[in-house]
């Protein structure tokens, strides 16, 4: 399971030219998933994108998590984090998990991340056609792989 996260002053998604999901200070969470993803992966990245601090406290150090600020997460299913440019120059995407695995996870990802932060995640659909818009703080850009575990 692979995450970009960018911290944001606002961030939205919209799906046929309407707001389906929208969020102020917070995380935008773009994530993909692979074939052989687990619970395990799904917990462990929950955990670590509630507990990141890079929110800035009053000294400017990057010290507080989205939960000490109070923020939210827009969480948008992506499988093209998992885009490989190895060969040529059309990306493949064979590491990216099948809608029949992928969607199960998106949906028990959402589950996780509303237990840690309750009333705090919005969403985008999965496989929908959307669009998304964000003002990127800092700018800050995070990515977590969970095989990685770097």
């Amino acid at each position: 399971m692979r995450v970009v996260i960018q911290r944001v002053t606002e961030a939205s998604v919209t799906i046929n030219q309407q707001i389906h999901g929208q969020i102020e200070t917070g995380y935008l969470v773009l994530a993909g998933f692979e074939e052989n993803d687990s619970d395990e992966d799904l917990h462990w990245i929950s955990k670590k994108i509630t507990d990141l601090r890079i929110f800035s406290d009053q000294d400017g150090k990057m010290n507080l998590s989205v939960q000490d600020v109070g923020g939210e997460i827009l969480l948008v299913s992506q499988f093209t984090v998992f885009a490989s440019t190895k060969k040529g120059n059309r990306p493949s995407f064979i590491r990216s998990a099948s809608p029949e695995i992928a969607i199960p996870l998106y949906d028990k990802f959402i589950l996780i991340l509303n237990e840690l932060l309750p009333n705090k995640i919005k969403t985008g659909v999965f496989g929908a056609d959307m669009k998304i818009s964000l003002i990127n703080d800092g700018p800050v850009t995070i990515t977590i792989d969970s095989k990685a575990r770097e």
